[in-house]
């Protein structure tokens, strides 16, 4: 049986460990509570199996853990701790999901399953993001650790997921600055509005929240009496995002006004456009 390869491959395996382990008659384990140095490499790595094919990953993470415990040099210990890291991470105890794949990654750094343990370790981190209203921390660990899988490991099967997630975390962060700004926008406070759609702007101009974010800007420099600013992200918005309402919106916001969606001034929107047109941003 080899893991690594992919994680339908770990539940294949399972499914065979599933039929071994469930016999008695050639001294595999059925029960748990069992003294598990009355059995090989072999037995408690297939009772573990066993354990995780009946949907109980927190055991079979401790089974796979004795593995290691009493047979720490064997091609099964290496087995089982990547099983392990896998057995925690589908009980959600993220924790030691992440210890023992960072176990893996120490012992067995040029190993096949080493992509697969630093995926695992960044999905520890990313399945726990939340809804964005909350602390956006782990969102930071896991951009950092998707990073390390598509950096460290960019030819492996789990770069292109990384990548997707990593794109999905990045947009998360964007929205709470969306989130904050809009809280600011609502109750009059501008330059703090500024500021937050001002970071999705500069530093997150890839996500879905840039047109938002110009349009946001549109109306909160209007609102400060910065025509200039205004009018540069409007411009900016009608070179990049024409088909979208927002620029709909800021279009007839500034027209409304009888200014023109152009570059004026001299702002920091202003250099965005300048890189804007030099191919340098989007």
């Amino acid at each position: 049986m080899t893991i690594g390869k992919s994680r339908a491959k770990l539940v294949g395996a399972i499914v065979v460990g599933l039929g071994l382990a469930a016999c008695s008659d050639n001294g595999r384990v059925e029960r748990g509570d069992v003294d598990f140095e009355n059995y090989s490499a072999q037995q408690i790595f297939e009772r573990a199996e066993y354990d995780l094919a009946r949907r109980n990953p927190g055991m079979a993470a401790e089974v796979f853990g004795e593995v290691e415990r009493l047979y720490p040099y064997s091609e099964w210990a290496k087995r089982a701790l990547i099983m392990q890291a896998y057995s925690y991470h589908q009980d959600k105890d993220y924790e030691n999901s992440r210890s023992a794949a960072q176990r893996f990654i120490d012992f067995y750094p040029t190993d096949e399953d080493a992509a697969y343990a630093q995926y695992l370790l960044a999905l520890s981190y990313y399945d726990q993001i939340d809804e964005v209203g909350r602390d956006q921390g782990l969102t930071f660990q896991a951009l950092q650790s998707l990073r390390q899988v598509i950096e460290r490991y960019p030819d492996s099967e789990y770069a292109r997921s990384a990548i997707l997630k990593f794109d999905l975390a990045f947009d998360h962060l964007a929205s709470k600055e969306m989130e904050i700004g809009r809280y600011y926008l609502r109750r009059d406070n501008f330059s703090a509005a500024i500021n937050r759609f001002r970071v999705v702007v500069e530093d997150f101009q890839t996500t879905t929240h840039t047109p938002e974010a110009l349009h946001r800007l549109v109306e909160s420099y209007l609102s400060l009496g910065l025509t200039n600013e205004a009018r540069t992200a409007g411009a900016i918005l009608g070179h990049n995002f024409r088909g979208t309402e927002w620029y709909e919106d800021s279009y007839k916001l500034l027209t409304g006004q009888g200014l023109t969606l152009e570059a004026a001034g001299d702002s920091w929107l202003r250099q965005i456009y300048r890189q804007m047109i030099q191919g340098r941003w989007l």
